[in-house]
């Protein structure tokens, strides 16, 4: 998770850092640093739920760049959470300042917040221009290095542990790849960089060894080093009288001071047993037993280090991405293993069938009310579910049979019993308790009631242990896993897919006979969308509603029109599509734009992230169902200061349908759109809260129902117009 301080030392001393012209070369790039750097680089929103369309197009602009210097790009992702539990501290505590962050942001002021389908958005689009990639199981940065070693190429990021790695190719610094200020002939274009080997550093001290630059690393590091421990060797180092390098004024200076002089100190010994003998003395004293432990600790910490010459990388993308990076982690089912190493399963679902944790992304939202991602809580009881059923034939296999995961966290929770009872306070908000890493940790207070209650053993459950908000804090929940019914993750692969369909939909519980007039790249939103209105707190108003349809057919006109792609024909023999475009410039003119006098809708933020966190499970729900629903087209989806000044607009009295031209595609769309979000809810029999409704309710459902039987005609004559949309046709 880098060295701290190390960037600044560099960038200092500006001579270890060569100007290169790069061009026709392979480039192994830190995938996770490439799209933070492009999204909080380039002003797009981040208080709105982000504009996804605008991070596409400057994503799709830095890949022309590369294409047009001959560079061939090889994007390497993090996985999930490192299993030894040595960074896990420093996870937590990074979430909780994003927590504050997206708080700041809130309030029309300054912060970070990555928006939740930016990692989403980056990997399909690099799928579609045809850019290798590859998610690895765990955080990437040995795997990056050990690949750009065998293949003697550069690594672009701007992680400071790559100021560490051996690389013959070297390390290009994010911040000085001027990748949008193209130089050179047409035939002969580059990018200007400047480029940094760990041997610059070493000659700086006066040496080649670039053992002691790990040795140095893992002391300043976040994973290895504490800060006790670190102050007393700086201790004996003043006391020693050690000559200061160029950063001059002491030790009570900048930190690239600090750098200079522990790594001062370290060169002056004449090799790394005797440094690592020396420091062990400093810290444990004359104890021979303590001083060997430190030593393998710190010996432990160098091999991050140690670039392996052949990398399992280097295969992957020979073979174009077949097999599996998963080995090592034999829980992980056979079937899952390919699709997390495209990319497509988040950490997130490796992190919760490996070790039963899972950390749930801040967004910008209103911090008085619960979570955003409440909202999509049964979706992801649903993927726990699916994830982590045993099998033994068709019934759940028994606590006592179930063997510790690989690499679990010690007392982290891993399976749970269900106990006999809710106990009072079940569903409370939970006790928030203090963390021995500083963050705020909660457990419900039916979880600690239940403890010691007597358990049930005729009923099991598993958890995941959950890390989301609550108020301002990061709080941790215990969500049980609720496989769906008739589902066997073994036997997936031969599962039909109208089976599969089946499951998502019961999850969302949405009738599939109402996606049928919708465009199949768009039926799993719109499925999101009709569990978003019914299944939040506070409800979506219907100017929610509008304001989100009118912001998809936006994206749709912006996907039928790019520039390159042959018109979508939707079935229909004659299309405007002039007038198409004048629709889509018409709702654009309602964006927000920067530097507006309004401040941000809180509670409309709220909402949407709502929203964005249903999709955003619901995605890795259909991936792990096998795609029973295409994938969207999520650059063309949303678009937060688009549908934010929708909303603006609507709300100030004008009409969703003035905004569209009469009769035309785009108006055809909205009302089918609208009307497959409104209705089409998955009766539920059984549901005891809906029997109720039945028996008290009646004539208001009934007049419901007569508004969804007329609203289906409408669909109905729209889908006669766009004949692709047979259900059929798209189960097929």
């Amino acid at each position: 998770m880098g060295v701290h301080g190390l960037t600044t030392f560099v960038e200092n001393h500006r001579n270890l850092l060569q100007n290169v012209k790069f061009r026709d070369s392979r480039l192994v790039i830190d995938g996770c640093g490439l799209y933070y750097r492009l999204y909080f680089t380039s002003g797009l929103d981040q208080q709105r739920g982000g504009d996804y369309d605008a991070f596409a197009a400057l994503l799709h602009q830095f890949i022309s760049a590369l294409e047009a210097c001959r560079i061939q790009p090889y994007v390497v992702l993090d996985g999930g959470m490192d299993p030894s539990e040595k960074k896990f501290g420093t996870l937590k505590q990074r979430i909780q300042s994003k927590i504050r962050e997206a708080d700041t942001l809130a309030h029309g002021r300054s912060g970070s917040v990555l928006p939740i389908l930016v990692r989403h958005v980056f990997i399909q689009v690099l799928t579609q221009r045809g850019v290798p990639l590859v998610q690895c199981p765990a955080e990437a940065d040995w795997d990056i290095a050990c690949l750009a070693h065998q293949w003697k190429c550069p690594v672009l990021t701007s992680d400071s542990d790559f100021y560490i790695f051996d690389l013959p190719g070297g390390y290009l610094p994010f911040q000085n790849f001027q990748w949008a200020n193209l130089n050179g002939n047409p035939s002969q274009r580059y990018i200007s960089a400047r480029r940094y080997t760990a041997h610059s550093l070493c000659q700086w001290f006066g040496s080649n060894n670039c053992e002691m630059l790990a040795l140095g690393a893992v002391l300043l590091g976040n994973d290895y080093g504490t800060p006790k421990a670190v102050e007393k060797i700086f201790a004996v180092i003043d006391s020693q009288h050690v000559p200061r390098g160029s950063g001059g004024r002491g030790r009570s200076g900048t930190s690239s001071t600090r750098i200079d002089v522990l790594f001062l100190w370290l060169f002056s010994m004449s090799n790394v047993t005797e440094a690592l003998e020396e420091i062990s003395q400093i810290m444990a004293g004359q104890g021979r037993a303590q001083k060997d432990k430190i030593i393998s600790q710190l010996r432990a910490g160098m091999q991050d280090y140690f670039i392996k010459p052949q990398s399992s990388l280097a295969r992957w993308f020979s073979e174009g991405g077949k097999g599996s990076l998963l080995g090592q982690t034999p829980s992980l089912p056979e079937y899952l293993s390919c699709t997390a190493a495209r990319g497509l399963l988040p950490p997130l679902v490796v992190d919760a069938l490996l070790m039963h944790r899972a950390f749930l992304t801040p967004q910008v939202e209103n911090s008085k009310l619960a979570s955003s991602h409440c909202a999509s809580k049964l979706i992801r009881q649903a993927v726990y579910g699916i994830l982590l059923q045993e099998t033994n034939g068709n019934t759940t296999q028994e606590y006592e049979d179930i063997q510790p995961f690989p690499n679990a966290p010690q007392g982290g929770v891993q399976q749970r019993r269900r106990r006999g009872g809710r106990g009072r306070g079940g569903r409370g908000r939970g006790d928030v308790l203090p963390d021995p890493h500083g963050v705020t940790v909660g457990f419900g207070r039916g979880e600690v009631a239940s403890a010691a209650a007597v358990p049930d053993h005729s009923s099991r459950s598993i958890f995941v242990e959950e890390y989301d908000r609550l108020d301002l804090n990061l709080k941790v929940n215990q969500v049980e896993a609720l496989p769906p019914t008739n589902i066997h993750p073994e036997r997936l692969a031969q599962t039909p897919v109208a089976k599969r369909l089946g499951v998502l939909l019961n999850v969302l519980e949405v009738m599939e006979p109402t996606l049928a007039p919708v465009p199949p790249n768009l039926q799993l939103v719109v499925a999101v969308t009709n569990f978003w209105l019914r299944k939040t707190t506070p409800t979506p108003s219907e100017l929610h509603l509008q304001a989100m349809v009118l912001g998809l057919v936006y994206g749709e006109l912006s996907w039928s029109t790019q520039p390159g792609l042959t018109h979508v024909s939707y079935g229909v023999t004659q299309i405007n599509w002039a007038a198409e475009c004048k629709v889509q410039a018409k709702l654009d003119r309602h964006r927000v734009r920067p530097g507006g006098r309004r401040g941000l809708d809180i509670g409309l933020a709220h909402s949407f992230s709502q929203w964005q966190s249903c999709l955003w499970i619901t995605l890795c729900l259909n991936e792990l169902l096998l795609q029973p629903l295409p994938a969207p087209h999520l650059s063309y989806i949303f678009s937060g200061t688009l549908v934010h000044g929708l909303f603006r607009s609507l709300k100030g009295g004008q009409a969703a349908e003035s905004l569209l031209a009469s009769g035309s595609l785009s108006s055809q769309l909205y009302s089918s759109l609208l009307n497959a979000a409104k209705n089409g809810r998955r009766p539920n029999p059984s549901s005891a809260s809906q029997r109720r409704s039945r028996g008290q309710g009646g004539r208001g459902r009934q007049r419901g129902g007569r508004r969804v039987a007329g609203g289906a005609r409408g669909v109905n004559e729209l889908s006669n117009r766009f004949a692709f949309l047979n259900t059929d046709d798209v189960l097929d």
